[in-house]
């Protein structure tokens, strides 16, 4: 499908003034040009979503406008002056804040220790620091207690203590990474009312995301980027969600719907009240018991930190259980080894790409044998294959569209949706049987989306069993043939795609079904 590329567009006539405006900012790595002729303009007292596959240059030029990278060419101007920025302090100064997608927060800490820190000097770490969390709270609807432990929090609330610390500093134009990526449907839309507070108390945001139906829902103005450079600014009220996917990769947006069940009766993973606890004794999983067939989908919902991350530990093999048993097939492995399950036939999506998954500053080749390194094509005879690693890493760049100058790139320099590919693509190779996928499309843009949706369903109708955990709701409803919510370490619920909602789900996820 060719797509008309269309000028960025000015801002309208009588509109606000910019904020911000990146006038022709280009950025250049080695091999790589990650930015060019980028031309923005954000109005003042708006929200400015931004939006593009993954490898267009968003994240590079957020740390530019962030002050973690220099700009090759251009300029930069805040609110009418030219800037520039050599740290995020000098962006702090001139009240620039940034949440970003992962949560930079100390669990063991409190609310206020952790806004206040790096901040002392504003109101110090006590009554007064304290007597301006609770008035910045008040003011945006935030509702947080000062006192109270971030371990304590729920994922939503968490990510109101990270726009609170960039409020705290005086920030105002916050740029968000992803917010609502962790996010069930009712915390999306407490998030979302949170930054129309903000935008009505004059904040500039720019807000970041692959969900499309969130950007048309809270944008004012929303920014394309494809391959480096702006392609267009356009208006909610003038796109639609599939409108604003051709402008991204070409292709209308993606449905994860798998059409027809594919559930035969062999049991290919069986697990029986297994019961896990910490270091201090502490249950983490209980009386978690289930079976995925062959050709099946089960789908796990929660909030996160509610076991999800225990429960795949424990079915890798990373970690074991004190009582239960975990099946492949009709072989017992409840103590295997993750080794000896890899060799199994167990592929593995890890939750946390960059520590479980890669090895960042190793070319994307050596990538390729993570995991792997005792099956072909990673080793012949019994030793290292890095012909065969090479042309089989040729091959997943290829099939998985994965954005790189070659094979011999460090897995550092790709964006992290190309990172996330990579590995669909490795834990896809060699026929497995069983497939645990933790958030197999975090972080990653619509086109890529449909590709890894579209392996997962013909693995499926191959005959491949998969675990699949995810925070994308619709994904999970797409995907599954069924699905269990996990709640504070134990299966709570069952549902049927078919019939549920992303609303229900949600309100399991957070106990509100509980009475239900």
């Amino acid at each position: 499908m060719t797509t008309v590329v269309e000028p960025p567009s000015p801002a309208p006539s009588g509109a606000a003034s910019g904020a911000i405006e990146l006038r022709g900012i280009g950025k250049r790595f080695p091999g790589v040009i990650a930015n060019h002729d980028i031309d923005i303009t954000i109005r003042t007292g708006t929200i400015h979503a931004l939006v593009g596959e993954n490898g267009a240059g968003k994240s590079t030029l957020m740390k530019i406008l962030y002050g973690v990278q220099k700009p090759d060419d251009g300029t930069i101007t805040v609110n009418g002056s030219e800037v520039s920025f050599a740290t995020p302090a000098d962006a702090i100064d001139r009240g620039i804040g940034m949440v970003f997608q992962h949560f930079m927060l100390a669990d063991n800490l409190t609310v206020l220790e952790n806004v206040a820190l790096g901040a002392e000097k504003l109101h110090g770490i006590g009554d007064a620091a304290r007597a301006e969390i609770l008035t910045i709270s008040k003011r945006y609807g935030f509702e947080l207690d000062p006192d109270e432990l971030v371990e304590t929090l729920g994922v939503g609330e968490r990510q109101r203590v990270e726009i609170l610390k960039v409020l705290y500093r005086g920030a105002k134009i916050i740029i968000l990474d992803e917010p609502t990526a962790v996010l069930v449907p009712q915390e999306v839309d407490a998030l979302f009312a949170n930054l129309r507070e903000l935008k009505a108390q004059g904040h500039t945001l720019i807000f970041i995301s692959h969900k499309l139906d969130e950007v048309l829902a809270v944008a004012d103005d929303i920014t394309v980027m494809r391959r480096g450079t702006t392609v267009t600014s356009v208006k909610p009220a003038d796109v639609t969600a599939r409108k604003l996917a051709e402008l991204m990769v070409g292709s209308e947006l993606p449905s994860p719907s798998t059409e027809e069940s594919t559930v035969t009766d062999t049991v290919l993973l069986s697990v029986s009240d297994i019961e896990l606890h910490d270091s201090l004794g502490r249950t983490e999983l209980a009386d978690i018991s289930f079976d995925i067939h062959a050709g099946e989908v089960l789908g796990i919902a929660g909030v996160e930190g509610n076991g999800q991350t225990e429960l795949v530990e424990t079915l890798i093999g990373m970690r074991h259980p004190i009582a239960g048993t975990v099946r492949l097939g009709d072989q017992d492995i409840s103590q295997w080894s993750t080794r000896e399950r890899r060799e199994s036939g167990i592929g593995y999506i890890p939750e946390d790409r960059q520590r479980h998954g890669l090895l960042l500053d190793s070319p994307l080749w050596e990538n390729r044998i993570l995991g792997h390194q005792t099956r072909r094509p990673s080793v012949k005879g019994g030793w290292l294959d890095v012909g065969g690693a090479r042309q089989d890493s040729e091959r997943i760049v290829e099939e998985y569209d994965v954005r790189t100058p070659g094979i011999d790139t460090t897995a550092r320099a790709l964006s992290g949706g190309n990172q996330q590919k990579f590995i669909v693509g490795r834990e896809m190779s060699g026929d497995p049987v069983l497939l645990i996928a933790s958030h197999p499309t975090r972080g990653v843009d619509v086109g890529a989306q449909a590709q890894i949706w579209g392996h997962i369903k013909q693995a499926r109708k191959n005959g491949l069993a998969v675990l699949l955990i995810s925070a994308d709701l619709d994904e999970l409803i797409g995907l599954s043939d069924t699905i269990r919510v996990l709640l504070r370490g134990r299966l709570v619920g069952e549902f049927d795609p078919q019939t549920v909602t992303p609303q229900e789900l949600g309100s399991a996820m957070t106990g509100a079904g509980d009475d239900q």
